[in-house]
Parts: structure tokens; C-alpha cells; sequence
């Protein structure tokens, strides 16, 4: 397998205003928690990786949480501070740092801005108030006009919005009025979500009781649909299956990990992949603290078999609407093409109309058909092959 040094960085601010009532990030309340300390442990294990392994030029930085805007200007001064002493920024690098409505102020984006950020994702994810209440968001419509204005205002040009669908008792007519009201802001970049019930939250313990009115697999089906013929119709183009963009304002970072490259990861709870090695890192804040003073905060270590390897690059990879090439296979994984490893998966897939094949571009991407599909798609490349 190739081993290259990371191009991209993501870091995790772990702090919220509140727990959303879907979230399992790895996310914790800010009252009372040790923030300053927490940045410290964060400089700590900035300087502790990049003598692990050095950087080269870092060409996009993702800052993802909890919400990272919870942080007061002065701590995201110094946080972004940090960040540019540590990691060498190339001079066209993607800044991206998620917020929520209602946590960024003009001094607060204007510190982001100085310091470094160029685009922002704020979690929108509904313009239906009783939708937000009822999944426990504390903002309101008012609250996203007003942070989208700010934004601008700040000189951010690069914006994104996500949306949420299948919610429980949400309506084909509150999400087609939710894409309406996201279009009329006229944004480069959309990503949309469907609902997923996952555990330790609380709307799994009311699914359990049968107390979550979700919509049927139709209904969600549909909301789906409306969604790529409205964005679509609107000139974004959908370059994953949850994301849509005007040309040039993809997101480099994500495509990263589509593409199945190595990312340094920082903070609570992050993710990072280099040279073959997936890495996590300890997940609650203060023993993520303490355990910087000492060495990386790793709560675990495993190298990827070139196997595994080969079916994330056939999963993650295919969720890009252009799909996945075999020069970018062969590069990876010592000159194979994806047909020597995958020829018996992908032939029932091509036949089924999931998957198309391009033997000039000598790629396979999943068909209009397969789009509402792609988890059916992905799944079947699962302990596809033997391990050796």
C-alpha cells in the first residue's frame, strides 16, 4: 500500500451549548468544563505529532465538534493561533470549521477569519421551528438568517448549510419548504442528511418505547429525491450523494476521505489515518488532558491489512458521484486494477443497473438508479475478500 504523509487535518472542539436529541458524537455540554485546558492538551499534542510525523504543506483543515464556535474569541484566537504554528498551511488551503446558528457573533467570525477559516458549515438542519424543538436544536429560523448575514458581513464567501430529513413527523411539505427557504440564501454548498437512530441517544430510547413518529422508508425515499431534483434544478451539483456544490466549492476535505487518503486527526475522540495506521484517540476531555502531558492521547492504534484498505476505497469511494478509477486503485494499492480484486462483486451490481462502467475513464460510478441505494452498493464490498 501507499504511505503518504497527510495533506489534511482535522481537529475535534468537543464542547456544546446543548446535546442534540439524535447526536452520538463525541460531544459534551460546556458548562463547567475545563475549555482552556483543553486547548492547552490540544497545543500538546499538536507539538507531540508533528515530531511523530512531520508534516508537509497541509492543504485542508477540517475543525469539527461539538460545535467549535462555543469557544470565546480570545480562545479561538489562540486555538487558531496554535494551528498555524504547528501545521505549515499551503497558501490556497480549505479552512472549514463547523458552527452552530446562534453561537457565531461579528467579533467571533472576524477572529475566524484573521485567524485563518475560509469556509463555514453551520448545522441548520431544519427551517421548520417545531422541527428544531423537536430535535433538540436551541436555535431558530431567525437565528440562521441572522448568522448566514453576520458571515458575510465577516467576508466568508465559502458557506455551507446541512439539512435533515426524515424527522420524526416531518412532512414532504415542511422539507420541500426547508429546501425553498435554504435556496433562497443562494449558498455554494449544501450537504443533506437522513435521520439514523443510533444508541446512547435519546430518540433511540424513544424508538425503543415506539414513541418516535418517524416517516416510512417511502416517505424518506421521497424526501431524498426532492431534495437532488431541487438542488440539482438549482445548478448545485451533487458530487456525493449528500453534498451539492456550485463548481469549485466542493469540499476538499471530505474528498480526502472519499478518496481514501491519510488525515491527521486531533483532539477528543478524533479519527486519523497515516501510513497504513487508523488511529482514535481517548474520548473523554479531561482524561484526553491528562494524557497528552505524558504522550499522544491514543485510546487505540491498529494498522489497516491492505484488504481492508482496499474495500474502504470501494466504499467510501463510490459515494462520490464521479466514482472511483483505477489509476487512483493502482496508485494506492501496487498497480492492480479494481477489477483483478472486485470482478465478482461488481458484476451483479453492473447487472442490476446499480453501477456503471466506463472502460475509457476505466471507472465504475453508481448509476442514477443505484444513487438512493449506495448503502446497498457499499455493503456488498464488505468482507468481500479473504483475509490473507
Amino acid at each position: 500500500m501507499l504511505h503518504t504523509t497527510p495533506a489534511a487535518l482535522y481537529i475535534h472542539i468537543p464542547f456544546c451549548t446543548n446535546k442534540c436529541h439524535y447526536c452520538d458524537f463525541n460531544s459534551f455540554v460546556l458548562k463547567g468544563q475545563p475549555v482552556d485546558e483543553y486547548l492547552e492538551a490540544l497545543e500538546r499534542e499538536m507539538e507531540r505529532t508533528v515530531q511523530a510525523l512531520p508534516p508537509n504543506e497541509i492543504k485542508t483543515v477540517f475543525v469539527g465538534g461539538g460545535t467549535p464556535t462555543v469557544l470565546t474569541p480570545p480562545q479561538m484566537e489562540r486555538f487558531l493561533s496554535g494551528v498555524a504554528r504547528y501545521f505549515p498551511l499551503a497558501e490556497s488551503v480549505e479552512f472549514s470549521m463547523e458552527a452552530n446558528p446562534g453561537t457565531t457573533d461579528l467579533d467571533k467570525l472576524q477572529v475566524m477569519r484573521a485567524g485563518g477559516v475560509n469556509r463555514i458549515s453551520f448545522g441548520v438542519q431544519s427551517f421548520d421551528n417545531v422541527l428544531l424543538e423537536r430535535i433538540g436544536r436551541i436555535h431558530d429560523i431567525d437565528d440562521v438568517y441572522r448568522s448566514i448575514e453576520l458571515a458575510r458581513q465577516a467576508g466568508f464567501h465559502n458557506l455551507s448549510i446541512d439539512l435533515m430529513f426524515g424527522l420524526p413527523g416531518q412532512t414532504m411539505e415542511q422539507m420541500d419548504d426547508s429546501v425553498s427557504r435554504a435556496l433562497a440564501l443562494d449558498l455554494p454548498h449544501y450537504s443533506l442528511y437522513g435521520l439514523k437512530v443510533e444508541e446512547n441517544t435519546l430518540f433511540h430510547a424513544l424508538y425503543e418505547r415506539n414513541e418516535l413518529p418517524l416517516p416510512s422508508e417511502e416517505q424518506e425515499l421521497g424526501m431524498y429525491k426532492l431534495i437532488m431534483e431541487r438542488l440539482r434544478g438549482s445548478g448545485r451539483r451533487q458530487y456525493e450523494i449528500s453534498n451539492f456544490a456550485l463548481p469549485g466549492f466542493e469540499s476538499r476535505h471530505n474528498i480526502t476521505y472519499w478518496r481514501n487518503e491519510p488525515y491527521y486527526g486531533l483532539g477528543a475522540g478524533a479519527h486519523g489515518y497515516a501510513h497504513g495506521i487508523r488511529h482514535i484517540n481517548i474520548k473523554g476531555v479531561q482524561p484526553y488532558i491528562d494524557a497528552t502531558r505524558a504522550r499522544l492521547p491514543r485510546l487505540g492504534e491498529e494498522a489497516v491489512p491492505e484488504h481492508e484498505a482496499m474495500e474502504d476505497f470501494m466504499m467510501v469511494g463510490l459515494r462520490m458521484l464521479e466514482g472511483v478509477r483505477d489509476q487512483d486503485f493502482a496508485a494506492q494499492f501496487g498497480g492492480r486494477t479494481i477489477e483483478s480484486v472486485f470482478g465478482e462483486v461488481l458484476k451483479p451490481l453492473i447487472k442490476n443497473g446499480l453501477l456503471e462502467h466506463s472502460a475509457d475513464a476505466g471507472s465504475y460510478r453508481l448509476s442514477e438508479q443505484g444513487i438512493p441505494l449506495g448503502n446497498e452498493v457499499f455493503g456488498a464490498f464488505i468482507a468481500s475478500l479473504p483475509v490473507k
